[in-house]
Protein backbone atom coordinates (compact mmCIF):
# COMPACT_ATOMS: atom_id res chain seq x y z
CA UNK A 1 0.00 0.00 0.00
CA UNK A 2 3.05 2.21 0.54
CA UNK A 3 4.40 1.50 -2.61
CA UNK A 4 1.34 2.66 -4.44
CA UNK A 5 0.34 5.47 -2.56
CA UNK A 6 3.85 7.45 -2.77
CA UNK A 7 3.17 7.56 -6.45
CA UNK A 8 -0.12 8.90 -5.98
CA UNK A 9 0.97 11.54 -3.66
CA UNK A 10 3.32 12.48 -5.75
CA UNK A 11 1.83 12.63 -9.02
CA UNK A 12 -0.61 15.21 -7.40
CA UNK A 13 1.47 17.12 -6.11
CA UNK A 14 3.12 17.10 -9.41
CA UNK A 15 -0.73 17.96 -10.83
CA UNK A 16 -0.71 20.94 -8.07
CA UNK A 17 2.59 22.51 -9.06
CA UNK A 18 1.63 22.33 -12.55
CA UNK A 19 -1.60 24.15 -12.22
CA UNK A 20 0.18 26.68 -9.92
CA UNK A 21 2.56 27.57 -12.56
CA UNK A 22 -0.38 27.50 -15.30
CA UNK A 23 -2.18 30.62 -13.11
CA UNK A 24 1.06 31.94 -12.53
CA UNK A 25 1.75 31.94 -16.31
CA UNK A 26 -2.13 33.06 -16.58
CA UNK A 27 -1.49 36.12 -14.21
CA UNK A 28 1.83 37.08 -15.79
CA UNK A 29 0.45 37.50 -18.98
CA UNK A 30 -3.09 39.08 -17.73
CA UNK A 31 -2.85 42.70 -19.86
CA UNK A 32 -1.39 45.63 -17.53
CA UNK A 33 -4.01 48.34 -17.14
CA UNK A 34 -4.21 51.89 -15.67
CA UNK A 35 -7.22 53.90 -14.73
CA UNK A 36 -6.63 57.06 -12.95
CA UNK A 37 -9.76 58.33 -10.88
CA UNK A 38 -12.09 55.36 -8.67
CA UNK A 39 -14.99 55.85 -10.53
CA UNK A 40 -13.37 54.65 -13.93
CA UNK A 41 -11.28 52.11 -12.42
CA UNK A 42 -14.37 50.64 -10.66
CA UNK A 43 -15.97 50.42 -14.38
CA UNK A 44 -12.72 48.72 -16.15
CA UNK A 45 -12.42 46.66 -12.81
CA UNK A 46 -15.78 44.92 -14.10
CA UNK A 47 -14.93 44.07 -17.34
CA UNK A 48 -11.12 42.53 -16.04
CA UNK A 49 -13.28 40.96 -13.49
CA UNK A 50 -11.45 37.36 -12.73
CA UNK A 51 -8.73 38.26 -15.38
CA UNK A 52 -6.62 41.63 -14.12
CA UNK A 53 -6.54 44.12 -11.59
CA UNK A 54 -6.53 47.59 -13.19
CA UNK A 55 -3.97 49.62 -11.52
CA UNK A 56 -5.15 52.63 -10.12
CA UNK A 57 -4.06 56.24 -9.28
CA UNK A 58 -6.55 57.95 -7.06
CA UNK A 59 -6.70 56.92 -3.67
CA UNK A 60 -8.17 57.95 -0.28
CA UNK A 61 -10.24 61.03 -1.74
CA UNK A 62 -8.04 62.73 -3.79
CA UNK A 63 -8.69 65.27 -5.79
CA UNK A 64 -8.23 64.77 -9.45
CA UNK A 65 -8.36 68.53 -9.87
CA UNK A 66 -4.85 69.03 -7.12
CA UNK A 67 -3.30 65.61 -7.77
CA UNK A 68 0.34 65.02 -8.46
CA UNK A 69 1.33 61.71 -9.66
CA UNK A 70 3.21 59.76 -7.76
CA UNK A 71 6.57 57.19 -8.64
CA UNK A 72 4.32 54.42 -8.26
CA UNK A 73 2.00 55.93 -10.74
CA UNK A 74 4.41 56.46 -13.03
CA UNK A 75 5.88 53.65 -13.03
CA UNK A 76 2.14 51.74 -13.60
CA UNK A 77 1.79 53.87 -16.57
CA UNK A 78 5.04 53.23 -18.04
CA UNK A 79 4.52 49.90 -18.04
CA UNK A 80 0.82 49.76 -18.92
CA UNK A 81 -0.87 48.35 -22.22
CA UNK A 82 -4.22 49.93 -21.89
CA UNK A 83 -4.83 53.05 -20.00
CA UNK A 84 -8.48 54.61 -19.63
CA UNK A 85 -8.82 58.34 -18.57
CA UNK A 86 -11.71 60.74 -18.99
CA UNK A 87 -9.04 63.90 -20.01
CA UNK A 88 -7.33 67.16 -19.54
CA UNK A 89 -10.28 68.94 -18.09
CA UNK A 90 -10.38 66.52 -15.01
CA UNK A 91 -6.75 64.33 -14.67
CA UNK A 92 -4.32 67.70 -15.86
CA UNK A 93 -1.88 65.98 -14.39
CA UNK A 94 -2.18 63.02 -17.21
CA UNK A 95 -1.61 65.17 -20.13
CA UNK A 96 1.83 65.14 -20.24
CA UNK A 97 2.63 61.44 -19.34
CA UNK A 98 0.39 60.59 -22.28
CA UNK A 99 2.03 63.00 -24.69
CA UNK A 100 4.40 60.92 -26.11
CA UNK A 101 3.27 57.41 -27.47
CA UNK A 102 4.40 54.43 -26.29
CA UNK A 103 4.71 51.28 -28.92
CA UNK A 104 1.70 48.72 -27.99
CA UNK A 105 0.01 50.99 -25.70
CA UNK A 106 -3.64 51.87 -26.13
CA UNK A 107 -5.47 55.05 -24.58
CA UNK A 108 -8.74 55.18 -24.22
CA UNK A 109 -9.85 58.92 -23.28
CA UNK A 110 -13.06 59.14 -22.39
CA UNK A 111 -14.36 62.62 -23.30
CA UNK A 112 -13.11 62.09 -26.94
CA UNK A 113 -14.78 58.76 -27.01
CA UNK A 114 -17.54 57.88 -30.02
CA UNK A 115 -20.98 57.13 -28.37
CA UNK A 116 -19.83 59.15 -24.95
CA UNK A 117 -22.31 61.99 -24.09
CA UNK A 118 -20.20 65.23 -23.31
CA UNK A 119 -21.93 68.13 -21.86
CA UNK A 120 -20.58 71.79 -22.65
CA UNK A 121 -19.18 73.12 -18.99
CA UNK A 122 -21.13 76.17 -17.48
CA UNK A 123 -19.73 79.01 -17.04
CA UNK A 124 -19.84 80.99 -13.30
CA UNK A 125 -21.52 79.51 -10.54
CA UNK A 126 -25.02 80.91 -10.51
CA UNK A 127 -27.42 78.63 -13.19
CA UNK A 128 -31.25 78.88 -13.91
CA UNK A 129 -32.96 75.99 -12.79
CA UNK A 130 -33.97 73.45 -15.55
CA UNK A 131 -32.12 75.58 -17.74
CA UNK A 132 -30.03 72.67 -19.78
CA UNK A 133 -29.86 75.07 -22.87
CA UNK A 134 -26.10 76.09 -23.39
CA UNK A 135 -26.77 79.23 -25.13
CA UNK A 136 -29.19 80.49 -22.46
CA UNK A 137 -27.11 79.50 -20.01
CA UNK A 138 -24.01 81.31 -21.74
CA UNK A 139 -26.24 84.51 -21.98
CA UNK A 140 -26.81 84.05 -18.31
CA UNK A 141 -23.09 83.85 -17.86
CA UNK A 142 -22.32 87.36 -19.60
CA UNK A 143 -23.73 88.90 -16.44
CA UNK A 144 -20.76 87.51 -14.03
CA UNK A 145 -19.27 89.69 -11.72
CA UNK A 146 -15.71 91.09 -13.53
CA UNK A 147 -13.96 89.02 -10.94
CA UNK A 148 -15.53 86.09 -12.32
CA UNK A 149 -15.07 86.73 -15.70
CA UNK A 150 -11.40 87.50 -14.42
CA UNK A 151 -11.39 84.09 -13.14
CA UNK A 152 -13.03 82.78 -16.24
CA UNK A 153 -10.53 84.23 -18.85
CA UNK A 154 -7.73 83.38 -16.64
CA UNK A 155 -9.24 79.45 -16.86
CA UNK A 156 -10.06 80.06 -20.83
CA UNK A 157 -5.83 81.37 -21.44
CA UNK A 158 -4.14 78.81 -19.30
CA UNK A 159 -6.22 76.59 -21.46
CA UNK A 160 -5.65 77.78 -24.37
CA UNK A 161 -2.48 78.24 -23.63
CA UNK A 162 -2.24 74.35 -22.78
CA UNK A 163 -3.51 73.18 -26.25
CA UNK A 164 -0.66 75.50 -27.87
CA UNK A 165 2.10 74.11 -26.03
CA UNK A 166 1.04 70.78 -26.87
CA UNK A 167 0.24 71.44 -30.45
CA UNK A 168 3.43 72.55 -30.41
CA UNK A 169 4.54 69.83 -29.07
CA UNK A 170 2.60 67.55 -30.90
CA UNK A 171 3.89 69.18 -34.42
CA UNK A 172 7.49 68.65 -33.57
CA UNK A 173 6.97 64.55 -32.50
CA UNK A 174 4.38 65.03 -36.07
CA UNK A 175 8.22 66.55 -37.78
CA UNK A 176 10.23 64.31 -37.01
CA UNK A 177 8.49 61.76 -38.67
CA UNK A 178 6.91 59.76 -35.68
CA UNK A 179 4.69 57.49 -36.89
CA UNK A 180 2.20 57.58 -33.83
CA UNK A 181 -0.80 54.25 -33.36
CA UNK A 182 -4.15 55.81 -33.91
CA UNK A 183 -5.47 55.23 -30.53
CA UNK A 184 -2.22 56.89 -29.35
CA UNK A 185 -2.75 60.05 -31.63
CA UNK A 186 -6.49 60.24 -30.49
CA UNK A 187 -5.50 59.38 -26.52
CA UNK A 188 -2.99 62.67 -26.53
CA UNK A 189 -3.50 65.11 -29.77
CA UNK A 190 -3.31 67.69 -28.01
CA UNK A 191 -5.62 70.58 -29.78
CA UNK A 192 -7.33 70.85 -26.28
CA UNK A 193 -8.53 74.66 -27.43
CA UNK A 194 -12.27 73.80 -26.82
CA UNK A 195 -11.32 71.54 -23.42
CA UNK A 196 -12.01 74.32 -21.05
CA UNK A 197 -15.64 74.47 -22.21
CA UNK A 198 -16.64 70.60 -21.81
CA UNK A 199 -17.42 69.26 -18.42
CA UNK A 200 -15.58 66.46 -17.92
CA UNK A 201 -17.55 64.76 -15.07
CA UNK A 202 -19.10 62.76 -17.37
CA UNK A 203 -19.48 59.44 -15.39
CA UNK A 204 -22.03 60.73 -13.67
CA UNK A 205 -24.75 59.93 -15.77
CA UNK A 206 -24.80 56.08 -15.71
CA UNK A 207 -25.62 55.61 -19.39
CA UNK A 208 -21.98 56.99 -20.13
CA UNK A 209 -21.33 54.40 -17.40
CA UNK A 210 -22.86 51.77 -19.81
CA UNK A 211 -21.07 52.74 -22.64
CA UNK A 212 -17.41 52.86 -20.95
CA UNK A 213 -17.97 49.22 -20.36
CA UNK A 214 -18.14 49.07 -23.98
CA UNK A 215 -15.60 50.68 -24.93
CA UNK A 216 -13.41 49.52 -22.62
CA UNK A 217 -14.80 45.65 -23.53
CA UNK A 218 -13.64 46.61 -26.86
CA UNK A 219 -10.20 47.76 -26.34
CA UNK A 220 -9.62 44.24 -24.03
CA UNK A 221 -10.72 41.80 -26.86
CA UNK A 222 -8.69 44.14 -28.99
CA UNK A 223 -5.28 43.89 -27.00
CA UNK A 224 -6.28 40.26 -25.36
CA UNK A 225 -8.03 38.51 -27.98
CA UNK A 226 -7.38 35.06 -26.32
CA UNK A 227 -9.88 36.20 -23.33
CA UNK A 228 -12.86 38.27 -25.86
CA UNK A 229 -15.22 35.46 -24.36
CA UNK A 230 -14.28 36.37 -20.60
CA UNK A 231 -14.40 40.40 -21.17
CA UNK A 232 -17.64 40.56 -23.04
CA UNK A 233 -19.76 38.02 -20.42
CA UNK A 234 -18.17 40.51 -17.90
CA UNK A 235 -19.63 43.25 -19.92
CA UNK A 236 -23.01 42.13 -20.29
CA UNK A 237 -23.03 41.50 -16.79
CA UNK A 238 -21.83 45.12 -15.75
CA UNK A 239 -24.16 46.53 -18.23
CA UNK A 240 -27.31 44.56 -16.78
CA UNK A 241 -26.29 45.75 -13.71
CA UNK A 242 -25.71 49.48 -14.39
CA UNK A 243 -29.05 49.38 -16.40
CA UNK A 244 -30.79 48.26 -13.00
CA UNK A 245 -28.90 50.82 -11.01
CA UNK A 246 -30.22 53.80 -13.97
CA UNK A 247 -33.84 52.78 -12.50
CA UNK A 248 -33.46 52.70 -9.21
CA UNK A 249 -31.54 56.11 -9.15
CA UNK A 250 -34.37 57.40 -10.84
CA UNK A 251 -36.73 55.83 -8.18
CA UNK A 252 -34.55 57.78 -5.36
CA UNK A 253 -34.61 61.24 -7.08
CA UNK A 254 -37.75 61.70 -8.38
CA UNK A 255 -39.38 62.79 -4.80
CA UNK A 256 -36.95 65.91 -4.62
CA UNK A 257 -36.12 67.13 -8.40
CA UNK A 258 -38.15 69.87 -7.90
CA UNK A 259 -36.06 70.51 -4.80
CA UNK A 260 -33.63 73.61 -5.48
CA UNK A 261 -29.80 72.89 -4.21
CA UNK A 262 -26.27 74.30 -4.55
CA UNK A 263 -23.01 71.93 -4.86
CA UNK A 264 -19.60 73.22 -4.00
CA UNK A 265 -18.16 73.18 -7.00
CA UNK A 266 -19.94 72.53 -10.61
CA UNK A 267 -19.62 68.56 -11.01
CA UNK A 268 -23.35 67.50 -11.29
CA UNK A 269 -24.50 68.32 -14.30
CA UNK A 270 -24.88 64.71 -15.47
CA UNK A 271 -26.64 63.79 -13.27
CA UNK A 272 -28.69 66.50 -12.79
CA UNK A 273 -29.21 66.73 -16.40
CA UNK A 274 -30.49 62.46 -16.57
CA UNK A 275 -32.62 62.87 -13.43
CA UNK A 276 -34.12 66.13 -14.17
CA UNK A 277 -33.22 68.28 -10.94
CA UNK A 278 -33.07 71.89 -9.99
CA UNK A 279 -29.48 72.91 -9.37
CA UNK A 280 -28.92 76.74 -8.10
CA UNK A 281 -25.56 76.88 -8.82
CA UNK A 282 -22.10 75.86 -6.65
CA UNK A 283 -19.89 77.85 -4.04
CA UNK A 284 -16.76 77.54 -6.13
CA UNK A 285 -16.07 78.81 -10.01
CA UNK A 286 -12.85 76.52 -9.82
CA UNK A 287 -12.24 73.31 -8.04
CA UNK A 288 -9.03 74.70 -7.23
CA UNK A 289 -9.78 77.96 -6.06
CA UNK A 290 -11.90 79.37 -2.82
CA UNK A 291 -14.19 81.69 -3.31
CA UNK A 292 -13.86 85.18 -1.68
CA UNK A 293 -15.67 87.29 -0.05
CA UNK A 294 -17.96 88.68 -3.03
CA UNK A 295 -18.88 85.27 -3.93
CA UNK A 296 -19.86 83.97 -1.09
CA UNK A 297 -22.38 87.17 -0.87
CA UNK A 298 -23.62 86.20 -3.92
CA UNK A 299 -24.44 82.67 -3.41
CA UNK A 300 -25.71 83.47 0.45
CA UNK A 301 -28.49 85.90 -2.13
CA UNK A 302 -28.79 83.21 -3.73
CA UNK A 303 -29.82 80.76 -1.16
CA UNK A 304 -32.62 83.40 0.01
CA UNK A 305 -33.93 84.34 -3.97
CA UNK A 306 -33.82 80.53 -4.68
CA UNK A 307 -35.25 79.03 -2.03
CA UNK A 308 -32.32 76.49 -1.68
CA UNK A 309 -32.69 73.51 0.47
CA UNK A 310 -29.70 72.34 0.94
CA UNK A 311 -25.80 73.07 -0.11
CA UNK A 312 -23.40 69.95 -0.41
CA UNK A 313 -19.83 69.80 0.44
CA UNK A 314 -17.06 67.74 -1.06
CA UNK A 315 -14.80 65.18 1.31
CA UNK A 316 -11.90 66.54 -1.19
CA UNK A 317 -12.54 69.37 0.18
CA UNK A 318 -12.63 71.63 3.42
CA UNK A 319 -16.29 71.88 4.63
CA UNK A 320 -15.93 75.36 6.38
CA UNK A 321 -16.89 77.17 3.49
CA UNK A 322 -20.61 75.44 3.39
CA UNK A 323 -21.16 75.98 6.84
CA UNK A 324 -20.17 79.98 6.63
CA UNK A 325 -22.33 79.55 3.69
CA UNK A 326 -25.36 78.01 5.05
CA UNK A 327 -25.22 80.35 8.50
CA UNK A 328 -28.31 82.07 9.31
CA UNK A 329 -30.12 80.47 6.74
CA UNK A 330 -32.52 78.11 6.58
CA UNK A 331 -30.45 75.79 4.41
CA UNK A 332 -29.42 72.31 5.57
CA UNK A 333 -25.69 71.01 4.93
CA UNK A 334 -25.27 67.85 2.75
CA UNK A 335 -22.00 65.94 1.58
CA UNK A 336 -22.18 65.11 -1.48
CA UNK A 337 -19.14 62.57 -2.96
CA UNK A 338 -18.90 62.62 -6.99
CA UNK A 339 -15.57 60.02 -6.71
CA UNK A 340 -16.17 57.41 -3.89
CA UNK A 341 -13.64 59.13 -1.46
CA UNK A 342 -14.69 56.22 1.24
CA UNK A 343 -15.09 53.31 -0.70
CA UNK A 344 -13.27 50.71 -1.45
CA UNK A 345 -11.71 50.30 -4.74
CA UNK A 346 -13.48 47.55 -7.28
CA UNK A 347 -16.27 46.60 -9.98
CA UNK A 348 -18.66 47.36 -6.53
CA UNK A 349 -17.45 51.30 -5.98
CA UNK A 350 -19.45 52.42 -9.09
CA UNK A 351 -22.81 51.23 -7.96
CA UNK A 352 -22.57 51.92 -4.33
CA UNK A 353 -20.82 55.77 -6.04
CA UNK A 354 -24.00 56.56 -7.69
CA UNK A 355 -26.53 55.16 -4.86
CA UNK A 356 -24.29 56.73 -1.89
CA UNK A 357 -24.87 60.08 -4.12
CA UNK A 358 -28.38 59.94 -4.92
CA UNK A 359 -29.29 59.16 -1.21
CA UNK A 360 -26.85 61.80 0.05
CA UNK A 361 -29.28 64.18 -2.45
CA UNK A 362 -32.28 62.96 -1.40
CA UNK A 363 -32.14 62.52 2.48
CA UNK A 364 -31.04 66.47 2.44
CA UNK A 365 -33.47 67.62 -0.26
CA UNK A 366 -36.40 65.82 1.68
CA UNK A 367 -38.78 68.53 3.23
CA UNK A 368 -39.62 65.45 5.58
CA UNK A 369 -35.42 65.18 6.81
Amino acid sequence: MHVLRLPTLAAAAAAGMAMLMATGAQAADAPRIVSTIPPIHSLVAAVTKGVATPHLMLRGGASPHTYAMAPSDARALQDAQLVVWVGPTIEAFMARALRDPRPGRQVVTLMDSPGVIVLDAREGGIFDAHDHDHDEKHDHGDEHTHDEEHTHDEEHTHDEEHAHDEEHAHDEKHDHGDEHAHDEEHAHDEDHAHEGHRDGHLWLDPKNAVRIVALVADSLVDLDPGRAAIYRANAKEATERLMRLEVDLAAILNPVKERSFIVFHDAYQYLEQRYDLTVAGSITVAADRKPGAKRLREIQDRLANAGVACVFAEPQFPPDVVATVIEGTGARAGVADPLGASLEPGSDLYPALMRGLAQSLAECLSPHS
